[in-house]
């Protein structure tokens, strides 16, 4: 059966995280719960930045698509992966392809959307009195669109180029889900032109924003410095540290993994460093953003005296 440009693969095997029999069912428990902290964790700051209206700032609509998309994101990988751990698992060429669009899109957004956060932040220290009229409801939209604009012109520019591609013998996918590299490496045919895409695709998201968040905290830690009182300084600091944190951990995971000369990496080394932006990322960002914020505590400790004592 032939499928798509005469590709005669109709379905992969995802061997996992791992292939050694005594770690399967462990980190079966571990992912498991990963997975539930993050869809009780993102799912949970959704609700509590809607149901308080203090929080409908530019900020908290950041976080509120941020989380958004991270419990999204988490679900288009985890319960996948987790099939891996239990028994063979078998995906068919249109549900990798899927697999495929959906974690381009996502993984695009939330480079954008952090870029948005920094860029929120550089206003609301460096430019507080004019932060209402710089980052009004429109402009926030304007941000969004483009979030989710970029995120689609990147999903669809790398499945585009991966459906032209085809697969005739291999169909063994080193990896918990249908990522770029570990595709590449099955073709049998010219990768050249997906390889220049990702470079091209990834580094304007990646390369791009890392600048604009390098810039954004270059100006914001010079202004920092001139707050004179010790309070003002440790107020904007905190402000900071979460989102410097979730950038972190997300921008140098996905770096490592991409940009490089050539897809032909170690697999089971790109595996490890994806875990770090699939999923410990999406499951730590509602905690870094909520345990140092005073506004998420003192929401979330108002709505549950609502619930309780209604």
């Amino acid at each position: 059966m032939a499928i798509g440009n005469d590709s005669s693969v109709t379905e992969f095997i995802l061997l996992g995280l791992t292939q050694q029999p005594e770690l399967q069912l462990p980190l079966f428990f571990i992912f498991l719960g990963f997975y539930v902290v993050t869809m009780v964790g993102n799912m949970g700051l959704i609700l509590l930045i809607g149901l308080n209206s203090h929080l409908h700032t530019p900020m908290y609509y950041f976080l509120f698509n941020l989380s958004f998309i991270d419990f999204c994101y988490s679900s288009v990988i985890i319960p996948r992966m987790l099939m891996s751990f239990v028994k063979q698992n078998i995906i068919s060429y249109p549900e990798c392809m899927t697999q495929l669009c959906f974690f381009a899109f996502f993984v695009i957004s939330e480079c954008c959307i952090l870029t948005s956060m920094a860029y929120d932040r550089y206003v609301a220290i460096c430019k507080p009195l004019l932060y209402k009229a710089i980052m009004s409801h429109q402009v926030c939209l304007m941000f969004m669109a483009g979030t989710y604009g970029m995120g689609f012109v990147g999903a669809m520019a790398h499945t585009g180029c991966m459906l032209r591609l085809s697969f005739c013998d291999g169909n063994i996918i080193n990896h918990y889900m249908c990522d770029i590299p570990p595709l590449l490496q099955l073709s049998c045919t010219s990768t050249y032109i997906n390889e220049v895409v990702v470079f091209i695709v990834v580094g304007i998201n990646v390369i791009v924003p890392s600048l604009t968040i390098s810039i954004s905290y270059t100006l914001i830690l010079s202004n920092i410095f001139h707050i004179r009182s010790t309070e003002g300084r440790s107020k904007a600091f905190s402000t900071c540290s979460s989102h410097v944190v979730t950038v972190s951990l997300f921008f140098g995971a996905s770096a490592f993994m991409y940009l490089k000369p050539s897809p032909a990496g170690s697999l089971d080394r790109d595996k490890v460093s994806t875990v770090f932006y699939t999923i410990v990322g999406p499951m730590m960002n509602p905690f870094i953003y909520s345990l140092r914020n005073k506004d998420v505590k003192i929401a979330l400790s108002k709505t549950l005296k609502k619930r309780v004592f209604s």
